[in-house]
């Protein structure tokens, strides 16, 4: 059963178990937004999800809870951060409003983030942009992980690498926040924690065979996840992978070959300012076109007309602020033990 739970509880229940833990106040504000922004969204894997793991890590140390980012660099467009172990949902939070702010005056500024902890949602950031009229671009790698097989391969070898943009139109904006590989590890790991399948053959075990089999990616022999095109067209999803590679981790000058081996998230970040371009009137007028000739477009099924990304998103956001979030019925269980262990009330559901 899934429970439908008020956004201020939940954002009350969050940052209480994150100040419990030991973290900055103003850091776990930041924290709780951008996760609940993810369950806002829809994205349920990489929201309140996720809490529970970053307070394993708090506790052990993999995550810090104090400090600022060092600068490895900083000119008026372009600024380079060692995150230093800080959680990643405040780091890009922090960058995000530093890049629009910036690209107020110089038309565009870019972030990379390097050695900072697990991002969550790329999506949860994008209306930080969108609502001030700009562009923005954000991927995310985990050196730490090789569960993503490259094209003609068994053996993982990148991540799911996600891809976020979001720019404005006359109206709603677009939100775009898809994996370069066909699933993600938090969907395989939830379906494995409750003996599903996945809803296609998403993966690719250790003969080279596809699979909807999660236990693949557990088992001895270990199987991978596949790139966006799966076997037949996967160099596509492959070639991304790698791009998303080399702008977050040849960026920010820290990746795969320091032998990372704690949870991280290695961040690229741009925002484009319409208006030091050819204006955001002109930007809007062709953004608009362009998504009203899609919705246009004659729909295979009458009874599902053509979305554009993040339209369902929006849609599940302005309801779920009104009526209550619904969580997955995984969620509250795991952050059940942690509040009981810090001394924090849980919410009650209002369903």
């Amino acid at each position: 059963m899934q429970n439908c739970y008020a956004y201020e509880g939940l954002k009350k229940l969050a940052t209480s178990l994150l100040n419990g833990s030991g973290m900055d106040g103003a850091k776990s504000t930041v924290i709780a937004d951008v996760l609940l922004e993810g369950d806002l969204l829809g994205h349920d894997t990489h929201g309140l999800q996720l809490l529970a793991p970053y307070l394993s890590d708090i506790k052990s140390g993999a995550m810090a809870v104090t400090g600022e980012p060092d600068v490895i660099n900083d000119l008026p467009a372009a600024i380079a951060w060692d995150g230093k172990r800080l959680p990643g949902t405040w780091l890009t939070s922090k960058a995000m409003d530093l890049a629009v702010n910036r690209a107020e005056t110089y038309g565009t500024c870019t972030v990379t983030i390097a050695g900072g902890h697990h991002i969550a949602c790329l999506a949860a950031y994008l209306l930080k942009a969108t609502e001030n009229n700009m562009v923005a671009i954000i991927m995310s790698s985990a050196p730490e992980n090789k569960s993503v097989a490259p094209f003609g391969g068994i053996t993982g070898a990148l991540t799911p690498n996600p891809i976020a943009v979001g720019w404005p139109t006359d109206d709603e904006p677009i939100l775009i926040d898809v994996s370069t590989s066909i699933t993600t590890n938090g969907m395989v790991g939830r379906t494995t924690q409750t003996q599903k399948k996945l809803n296609g053959p998403w993966l690719i075990d250790y003969k080279g065979r596809p699979t909807n089999d999660p236990s693949v990616i557990t088992s001895d022999k270990k199987g991978a996840l596949l790139p966006i095109g799966g076997l037949e067209y996967g160099h596509k999803g492959f070639a991304l992978g790698l791009m998303v590679e080399a702008l977050t981790q040849g960026l920010s000058g820290h990746g795969r070959a320091d032998n990372v081996s704690k949870w991280t998230g290695e961040v690229f970040l741009q925002v484009l300012n319409p208006a030091l371009f050819g204006g955001i009137t002109q930007f809007t007028r062709q953004s608009s076109w362009i998504k009203e000739a899609c919705l246009k477009s004659t729909p295979i099924d009458p009874k599902n007309p053509v979305r554009m990304p993040g339209q369902e998103g929006l849609k599940k956001r302005q309801h779920q602020l009104k009526h209550g979030i619904t969580l997955h019925p995984s969620i509250m269980p795991a952050l059940s033990q942690w509040a009981s262990s810090i001394g924090v009330a849980l919410p009650s559901p209002i369903n």
